[in-house]
């Protein structure tokens, strides 16, 4: 797709935003169960517990995310609800600016879902503005673009 007619596609709204994330949860919890799956064998069996197990299913979530984010700008989620994460140049964001955008929105959500809210009264959300990405609504885009 042209990078400029991405930069200039309007804002997805939060529902739209919630909605794909809902989505995402779906695979994101069956990707956690495989995970701790894998771990089960080096763990005797018994059940998998603790801060490093917490920090491991986080990277996984991360992993996850940064990928399909980097890859193409959208989650499964994101391609049905046909949103896209941009940076300001218009392309997909890199790895590092992917792991910092989920940093900054466990902060958004962390603080009563506020910097989720913000959307209603902005075009972007907390972690959108701290990592300098947004996410867009490719529905208009004509295929041949």
């Amino acid at each position: 797709m042209n990078h400029k007619l991405l930069k200039e596609c309007p804002s997805a709204s939060l529902f739209k935003q919630i909605i794909a994330m809902i989505y995402d949860s779906f695979l994101i919890v069956s990707i956690l169960f495989i995970g701790t799956a894998i771990l089960l064998p080096f763990n005797q069996g018994e059940v998998v517990g603790g801060f490093f197990y917490s920090v491991y299913l986080l990277l996984l979530v991360f992993i996850f995310y940064s990928w399909f984010w980097n890859k193409s700008g959208q989650t499964l989620g994101m391609k049905v609800w046909k949103i896209k994460i941009i940076n300001d140049y218009g392309v997909n964001p890199s790895w590092p600016v992917c792991f910092l955008r989920l940093i900054f929105a466990l902060l958004s959500f962390g603080c009563f879902g506020l910097g989720y809210w913000w959307r209603l009264f902005t075009p972007y959300t907390w972690h959108d503005h701290l990592s300098n990405t947004r996410i867009i609504t490719i529905s208009k885009i004509p295929k041949d673009s």
